[in-house]
């Protein structure tokens, strides 16, 4: 499907423009070769089942999910199982342990996830988000990053929301070592920080803005540049033997684009809806802190931004082979074989 990008939600700009400097890192390096979605009465899918993840963090999951978008395209011949995903390091342990064949996860994540040798690969940006900041009770004395130290802050390892709180520290002239973190999902961070056990919570949207809006928690520390993109990740087993559905999904996804960037009214109740979060704070996620209306195609921009973070995760110590592992994921995570098909119709 082919759509003409529109600028009709707010956009948030993050930075990623650069080129990519490390060779071998490009778009679609090692692209698997796709099937076009199999002609009535003439081929038949590769697989009966589809296991694929939907979340919160991900709106355009929602819309596919709701509308029955994948069921549409794939017919009765396939079906389609969805798992919820509670956060980016859930998601790479269903895509890691095979529960899902498609999950979605911020970049760090993703990136952080094929160092440690999950064979993961990116086959379609979902969105372009500001979707991490450091958020303190209403009542707390702290109000910058040089105030968390000797603070606990609660963060969930493996997502967005980490990486943002160590970019953070680091631009605080603080360290890992600085603060206590408890390493909580992004649920159970947001009822430390209401109960007092933390002094601090790496937050994410919806729950970080319904926090704002419930609790009036303050955002002490935004930094959109210290966000990565909406990863929508497969196995390379999937994309291998599979990639019919995986050019399906990244269809269905394409499709629920165009229909969310026509319709943030219905997008935003959508996710008030699974979320269990009042109207005006999904509408605040979707308009202010969602930027969906990006290319779906994987490429420099998000390699980019992810160099940036490539530094972060080798200090951090989570990357079992460090720098050399961070390198070669970067040169072999994208694959931009579906998104181009279904984005320009190659």
């Amino acid at each position: 499907m082919s759509i003409t990008t529109r600028r009709i939600i707010p956009a948030i700009a993050i930075a990623g423009t650069m080129m990519l400097v490390a060779t071998g890192c490009v778009a679609g390096e090692n692209a698997a070769a796709t099937d076009t979605k199999p002609t009535a009465g003439t081929t038949e899918w590769s697989a009966d089942t589809l296991s694929i993840d939907f979340a919160t963090y991900n709106p355009l999951s929602l819309v596919i999910r709701d509308q029955g978008i994948l069921e549409d395209i794939l017919g009765d011949d396939v079906t389609v199982e969805w798992v919820q995903s509670a956060g980016s390091n859930k998601a790479n342990e269903l895509l890691r342990s095979g529960s899902v064949d498609v999950g979605s996860t911020a970049g760090s994540a993703a990136l952080l996830a094929r160092a440690n040798g999950s064979p993961i690969q990116v086959i379609d940006i979902f969105s372009q988000p500001e979707w991490a900041a450091i958020v303190v009770g209403p009542d707390s004395d702290i109000t910058s990053i040089e105030d968390l130290k000797g603070a606990s802050v609660a963060a969930t390892k493996g997502t967005d929301p980490y990486f943002f709180l160590l970019q953070a520290l680091e631009e605080g002239g603080l360290s890992l070592s600085d603060v206590e973190v408890q390493n909580l999902q992004h649920a159970d961070g947001r009822a430390a920080l209401d109960g007092g056990s933390v002094d601090a919570w790496a937050g994410l949207d919806p729950i970080m803005a319904a926090a704002e809006a419930e609790s009036g928690d303050k955002l002490i520390y935004r930094n959109v540049d210290f966000n990565t993109y909406g990863f929508l990740n497969a196995t390379e087993d999937f994309i291998t033997n599979h990639p019919d559905l995986a050019q399906a999904v990244v269809d269905a996804y394409e499709q629920a684009r165009e229909w969310a960037l026509e319709n943030p009214d219905k997008t935003a109740a959508l996710l008030a809806e699974v979320a269990g979060i009042d109207i005006g704070v999904a509408t605040t996620v979707i308009e202010e802190r969602s930027n969906l209306d990006v290319s779906g195609i994987p490429g420099d921009d998000q390699i980019a931004v992810l160099e940036k973070i490539a530094p972060v995760l080798v200090e951090s110590g989570d990357v079992q082979g460090g720098k050399e592992s961070v390198d070669k994921a970067l040169s072999s995570i994208v694959n931009d074989t579906f998104a181009k098909k279904a984005v320009d119709g190659e």
